[in-house]
């Protein structure tokens, strides 16, 4: 590849967005709007009955017409990589701005996390489910109930802000956010706090890992996983919602003096 094809691409594209009239850029719009199913269909099923998913689905549109606006090919990111990224960015604003989970459900997920993080501390080891269940003096089939009624909180997590209130949470979602408007002092922390999460995922036992890539970095859906390991779609979801908050628990307790302060 020449060494100045990020500038002729970084050329054309402005050139494409002088030069387009209204009739071809909403082509190039409409050329990509599976892009908003693909995103929106992936949270979908994290999601309770009552919301909205015409709304979703709009609001996703929304995002995608933000990214052809702002894509800048000279960030070295594909415009389908940075449009699904503004819509779902875009989906988890207006999710959080309706703010459908309730204060309980936030109090139990964070009793859970806590709880997970005690016996992590303990074992040395990720605690099983029974385990966990023996900690909160609760029987399996609560436990089942409880992973469903907080389920929408972890899918959401490693994209969204934190769900606790506390104004001291970490949120994960700015280790995955672009990093093209970060100095090289937060792109270096960031780093560091991606090697983090990464190693520390490396830990997890062999299903939940590979549950985690999947989901969340070769973008397959829940139905999909469920397919890959022959278990049911609710078994895979209560499997991540215990491994992220994990995985939260950890990132809370262990580089919350370090990082807190980027999010407040």
């Amino acid at each position: 590849m020449p060494a100045d094809h990020p500038s002729i691409a970084a050329k054309a594209w402005k050139a494409y967005n002088e030069a387009s009239s209204v009739d071809s850029q909403t082509q190039f719009i409409e050329k990509h709007l599976p892009l908003v199913k693909t995103v929106v269909d992936r949270i979908r099923p994290t999601l309770p009955p009552g919301v909205d998913m015409e709304d979703l689905y709009s609001v996703g549109v929304t995002g995608l017409i933000s990214a052809v606006q702002k894509y800048d090919p000279r960030q070295s990111t594909t415009f389908v990589a940075f449009a699904m990224l503004h819509i779902r960015g875009a989906v988890m604003d207006e999710l959080r701005r309706l703010d459908w989970m309730t204060r309980g459900c936030r109090e139990k997920a964070k009793k859970l996390k806590d709880c997970i993080f005690t016996l992590e501390q303990r074992l040395g080891r990720a605690p099983d489910e029974d385990e966990i269940c023996r900690e909160l003096k609760i029987s399996r089939s609560e436990y089942d109930s409880l992973l469903e009624e907080i389920r929408p909180i972890t899918f959401l997590q490693l994209d969204s802000e934190a769900y606790s209130e506390d104004s001291d949470s970490i949120c994960l979602h700015e280790m995955i956010s672009d990093e093209g408007q970060l100095s090289a002092g937060e792109r270096l922390e960031r780093k560091e706090l991606i090697e983090i999460l990464v190693e520390r995922m490396q830990m997890l036992p062999d299903i939940p890992k590979k549950i985690l890539a999947m989901y969340y970095f070769e973008n397959m859906r829940i139905a999909e996983i469920a397919a890959v390991f022959g278990l049911t779609e609710g078994r895979i979801s209560q499997i991540h919602t215990q491994t992220v908050l994990g995985l939260r628990a950890f990132m809370e307790k262990i580089v919350k003096p370090s990082y807190s302060q980027t999010c407040g």
